[in-house]
């Protein structure tokens, strides 16, 4: 498929497979007219790119983990080094880390809303002089 298609097929922009395919996250091959040519197989992995870069993960670390995505959406890691293993559960905890901040903010919205709702059902104000 031709990158228009896999940015389509994946909902990324043409600009972001480009990077990617840079950061040698993915790779295509040129057809005799210079397009380039991606395997069906990115559509999985460059949704899986996305989803690791929206929890945090750095490129060089979804680089280093790409061998293990095998699988469309399931990471398999049969020989993780101690390096790899800290530097997963450094990313992993700090992951939960944001994940708590995250669920606190929404927790901190939906409570201001639930107050403002209440106060617009009510009504305004009267003021009894």
């Amino acid at each position: 498929m031709r990158i228009g298609e896999l940015a389509h097929a994946s909902g990324t922009s043409v600009r972001l497979l480009r990077y990617y395919e840079e950061r040698e996250l993915i790779a295509s091959t040129r057809r005799a007219n210079g397009y380039r040519e991606y395997d069906d197989r990115f559509v999985d992995r460059v949704i899986q790119i996305r989803g690791l870069l929206d929890a945090g993960l750095p490129t060089r670390i979804i680089k280093q983990i790409l061998p293990c995505l095998d699988k469309p959406r399931i990471i398999h890691f049969s020989d993780a080094t101690p390096d790899m293993i800290a530097t997963l559960e450094h990313e992993r905890d700090r992951m939960d880390e944001r994940a708590r901040n995250i669920i606190r903010n929404r927790d901190a919205i939906a409570s201001y809303l639930d107050e403002v709702l209440a106060i617009a059902r009510s009504g305004p104000p009267t003021s009894e002089a």
